[in-house]
């Protein structure tokens, strides 16, 4: 595991009082945590992975490097706002909320610091410029199942725009305000416990098909139990996540590579995963099966050799219009 040293526990200070309903102050404590790595890590790049699209209401990344960052923990709402010191080899955290300190206890997971790349060798000389090109790309982990969950069954079978589009209005509907002294507006996802409650037209409203629909609300009302799966071997995460109707191995993938910090989860079923990949190693797009026997020879590695690929933007050229984007709402 690569080394990192904790320059300060997670610490409370005074934070200024910003106001949460008219005419009522609060007091909004802040929470801090300091970490330094051996390698320096860059969270915009390391964090990006759980953006949804540009306009993602949960995650913002200022012009000076900055990633704010909307969530839930089991502890409750939170805001997480984190910079790097790339001279110092140090990340910087504030926090706010409920689950300010839980988050914060978690940061060198969800920064990559906890990410293992020794037996990575790229082999290829594209993969190994691409390897110093990314220098400060770490796995991340964030622990939160439902979290990453949720959007990846909104992709299954779409357009990300259209996913991305239907992730924003149930942020903006069923969500909440993050917490804190935010200077823009940031957004932390709906409780899982509301999704589960929402009728058919709501998910209509929001432009979600029937079918994906219903496989978040399974999701949602065993969202203690998915919870439960961080830790487990990826096998077990993914036997259990099968189980429920609806997961199939490209959702499992998505979550094992974002809450679980996977570095070896392949997106099978990807529409452009396989073409980016044999773009990049074989000059030709692949399709799942090719892809997995190009990838084999990275195994225990392969979500970090598909996941270069795609911070490079490799692609094959396009010789056809993109796909259309459906509106539920209007059928």
């Amino acid at each position: 595991m690569p080394p990192f040293t904790v320059a300060s526990p997670a610490t409370a200070g005074s934070g200024r009082p910003v106001t949460t309903a008219p005419g009522r102050p609060a007091a909004i404590t802040t929470v801090r945590r300091t970490i330094t790595t051996e390698h320096p890590l860059d969270p915009v790049v390391t964090l990006a992975s759980l953006q949804r699209g540009a306009g993602d209401p949960t995650h913002r990344v200022t012009p000076d490097g900055t990633v704010w960052r909307g969530t839930r923990t089991p502890d409750g709402p939170a805001t997480v706002r984190i910079s790097a010191d790339a001279a110092a080899g140090a990340v910087h955290a504030e926090a706010w909320g409920p689950g300010a300190t839980w988050v914060l206890d978690r940061l060198p997971a969800l920064v990559g610091a906890e990410d293992d790349p020794s037996g990575f060798e790229p082999g290829l000389p594209l993969l190994v410029r691409l390897a110093a090109r990314f220098a400060g790309w770490r796995v991340c982990r964030t622990g939160l199942v439902m979290e990453a969950l949720v959007p990846a069954v909104l992709e299954q079978k779409v357009t990300s725009r259209e996913a991305w589009r239907s992730w924003r209005e149930l942020v903006w509907r069923f969500g909440e305000r993050a917490p804190g002294p935010v200077p823009f507006s940031l957004w932390v996802p709906p409780d899982p416990a509301v999704l589960a409650r929402l009728p058919s037209w709501e998910w209509h409203r929001a432009g979600v098909g029937p079918q994906r629909a219903r496989t978040i609300v399974r999701c949602c009302q065993r969202a203690a139990a998915i919870e439960r799966t961080v830790g487990l071997p990826p096998q077990e995460v993914e036997r259990r996540l099968r189980s429920i109707p609806g997961i199939g191995p490209w959702t499992v993938a998505e979550v094992l590579q974002r809450a679980h910090g996977c570095p070896d989860a392949v997106s099978v079923g990807d529409y452009n995963l396989p073409k980016a990949v044999g773009w990049a190693l074989a000059g030709r797009p692949f399709d799942d099966a090719a892809m997995l026997v190009a990838l084999e020879r990275w195994r225990g590695h392969r979500y970090r050799v598909t996941r270069l690929i795609e911070l490079a933007g490799i692609m094959p050229p396009r010789r056809a219009p993109r796909a259309p984007v459906r509106d539920y709402r209007a059928m």
